[in-house]
């Protein structure tokens, strides 16, 4: 019994192997979005299945196009879309945040460290992070509309429409800010209220943001209807105004002209009864909603409308309804029978307009009496790639204003915050003992890939600067980042440089989870199918 020596517990290879495959798998996606990092990020161009192309620099746009086979880099793509939802910007900072992690784990591994141990030290370093981010973060008020402006540019100047950012910026901030109960108290806001319509034609400069509502399809005058409308009174319908047909499909066969005549006059009383019921209840603006099942109009209908002067916007979707009557006040009308004064919206103004630079007409309603909480915003675009982009870059700018709204507190960009929080988890680590130690500092090493990374992208030597980003931060300078476009390190906030701390600590949040996730894994199955 005195020669036995002590029990160990030996890895099974397949775990380690399936682990470090994982890794691999996980940087491989994360390398290929790191070069888009930053306002001086590459831009890639994708080609989609159906042989379109696109270009975009935004994260998880990127990922979601990109063909991922491998289980692990599907988490990282799943990693992107949930920062997305959560923070709307910063889903190319949480990718490649999640690689350094992902290559910190390998070095631990390598040390003997137990995955379990490094999962469990890591999330604890996450939280210490955060805890830290929020030490240094500044307070903001949604009324103080300049550092709101500030953290959107901040935003937009990564994006291909960067030299737009001095109009887009405002109607950002703006947008959000009109769809806001409460501008003091609340913390939530459903960016669905904001209706993004993009039209091709003249330049993104033209893009403006709308009081009302915005219809795509321009009205429908065929039978020389009116194209305009002051003090509007605005119905819209869910029935036909066609003829009724059968349930099942049949034929009916006529043989006698005067049964035929019979049918077509029956026919026209009936479509100028259900027109005189809308003329009646006071509308002379009507919205028809699309019909799958039969005409949702007819030329007839059209024409006893244009006599009766009623402006006509035809094929609505079923699924703009709902946003419509938020906007106008109005009701949808289901039946003839239905159609009275109570359930019209008002407007000022109803017109058909054509879009500069292009063919394309929508018709605007403006000076609505009773509207609700949403906004409209007319996105133009000379080309379709410029188009998409400035409609991706739009929406991450009102997810900064909604990330202010969910949290108000803003903190230094360019790297700044990341520095930070990895020279305070250096000094916190050095009170610890033992394993948590190393991952503390390997931790605290991987976040320092932010700055590193913007500063490659900016043809800028990223030690230096990583070195004097360090020392800065040292010294007591909390907000010294990356100036990338004079290629040095200056103060932040001095430059109005900011983002909500909302988007760096879900960032740091989420992307340590996945990791954790990941070192947890030590087998790969793949279950057969039927």
């Amino acid at each position: 019994m005195a020669g036995r020596t002590g029990e160990r517990l030996q890895e099974r290879t397949k775990g380690r192997d399936v682990r470090t495959s994982n890794i691999v798998a996980a940087k491989a996606v994360a390398n290929a979005v790191r070069t888009s990092l930053g306002p001086r990020g590459m831009d890639k161009l994708l080609q989609l299945e159906n042989g379109e192309i696109l270009i975009s620099n935004d994260g998880a746009t990127i990922l979601s196009k990109m063909k991922v086979i491998h289980p692990a880099a599907k988490m990282l793509v799943d990693l992107s879309q949930s920062q997305d939802i959560e923070a709307g910007d910063g889903t190319t900072t949480v990718v490649v945040l999640a690689g350094a992690l992902l290559n910190a784990c390998s070095a631990l591994l390598a040390k003997g460290i137990h995955p379990m141990a490094i999962a469990g030290s890591f999330l604890r370093a996450a939280d210490k992070a955060v805890e830290f981010l929020q030490e240094i973060s500044k307070p903001v008020q949604l009324g103080d509309r300049d550092s709101l402006l500030s953290a959107v540019e901040t935003c937009l100047s990564s994006k291909v429409v960067a030299q737009n950012s001095d109009l887009l910026a405002p109607i950002a901030v703006d947008s959000v800010l009109g769809i806001v109960d409460d501008i003091d108290t609340s913390t939530f806001v459903d960016l669905n209220d904001i209706r993004l319509v993009t039209q091709m034609g003249g330049t993104v400069d033209d893009t403006e943001l709308i009081k009302g509502l915005v219809l795509t399809k321009g009205a429908t005058k065929t039978a020389g209807g009116p194209t305009s409308m002051k003090n509007a009174k605005i119905a819209l319908i869910q029935y036909c105004l066609s003829a009724p047909k059968t349930d099942m499909d049949n034929s009916v066969v006529v043989s006698d002209y005067a049964a035929m005549d019979r049918i077509l006059r029956e026919e026209r009383k009936y479509i100028l009864e259900q027109c005189k019921s809308i003329k009646k209840s006071g509308a002379n603006v009507l919205l028809i909603q699309k019909s799958i099942l039969r005409d949702a109009y007819n030329e007839l209908s059209l024409h006893f409308l244009a006599k009766m002067g009623i402006l006509v916007v035809t094929d609505v979707d079923r699924g703009d309804i709902e946003f419509i009557c938020r906007t106008l006040g109005c009701q949808p009308v289901a039946h003839a029978d239905q159609m009275t004064p109570d359930k019209l919206g008002e407007a000022e103004s109803v017109t058909d307009v054509l879009m500069e630079g292009g063919s394309a007409k929508v018709v605007k309603f403006t000076g609505v009496k009773n509207p609700g909480k949403t906004t409209t915003v007319l996105l133009r675009g000379s080309n379709e790639f410029v188009l998409g982009e400035a409609e991706r870059s739009l929406h991450d700018a009102q997810c900064v204003v909604r990330s202010f709204v969910k949290k108000r507190f803003m903190i230094a960009g360019g790297g700044a915050a990341e520095t930070e929080a990895s020279l305070r988890l250096h000094k916190y680590s050095q009170q610890l003992t033992g394993m948590d130690a190393y991952c503390f500092q390997a931790f605290a090493d991987a976040l320092e890939v932010i700055p590193y990374t913007l500063a490659e992208n900016a043809g800028m030597k990223p030690i230096e600067v990583v070195t004097e980003l360090r020392k800065q931060h040292a010294e007591g300078i909390k907000g010294a980042g990356i100036n990338v476009k004079k290629g040095m390190v200056s103060d932040m906030y001095e430059l109005n440089i900011v983002q909500p701390l909302l988007v760096s600590t879900s960032a740091i949040q989420l992307a340590t989870e996945t990791v954790s996730m990941m070192m947890k894994i030590d087998d790969l199955v793949v279950v057969a199918h039927n």
